[in-house]
């Protein structure tokens, strides 16, 4: 996998045009992103499609940025496994950029889905103790379940609950799925 540094891309950057998508949710480009960056999230990538509509001759090279690296380096996989080359990941992502001070765009702050994720995996968890407490112990089983899902996402680095909130409204912007800025 080709990677390169955030200083790297921004001197590309500045000596013309480049290809810069980023995988991230809309709600997380919304928030903050790298100037001339495409929001395509992970979730919805169609690596020929993105190919197709990114570049105009296939030598031309696709940088895919993320909050930290590990989104994008997944996206570089799937344009992999499609066939597709020339496709860089972006090393630290969107993170890295902005401690570099490099430019962005902010927009509307938004509860990050990792927090989401804490939040309703703590009160369905509490929600059963409390439950299985005052009113049958059956609920305790409840607890126990969010307990196994984190234990599972832990293990396969895959989010059930994360996948289920991306979808809900309030972390989709609009139709299309784009978020203004």
């Amino acid at each position: 996998m080709q990677t390169i540094d955030v200083k790297q891309l921004a001197d590309k950057q500045s000596n013309g045009a480049i290809e810069l998508i980023d995988v991230r949710m809309p709600t997380e480009y919304r928030e903050v992103h790298v100037q001339g960056a495409v929001n395509v999230p992970l979730d919805s990538l169609d690596p020929k499609a993105v190919s197709e509509s990114l570049r105009s001759d296939s030598g031309k090279t696709i940088y895919v940025i993320c909050r930290s690296g590990n989104r994008s380096s997944k996206a570089v996989q799937k344009f992999s496994d499609a066939g597709i080359e020339n496709i860089v990941n972006v090393e630290g992502g969107t993170t890295a950029w902005v401690q570099a001070g490099l430019p962005v765009t902010r927009g509307k702050k938004a509860v990050s889905l990792e927090r989401q994720v804490r939040i309703l995996a703590g009160f369905l968890a509490l929600l059963g103790a409390v439950l299985g407490y005052f009113v049958h112990p059956c609920f305790m089983g409840l607890s126990a379940f969010i307990g196994a899902g984190l234990m599972f996402a832990g293990i396969t680095d895959t989010c059930g609950m994360g996948m289920m909130l991306s979808k809900m409204p309030w972390n989709r912007c609009g139709e299309t799925g784009s978020c203004s800025v």
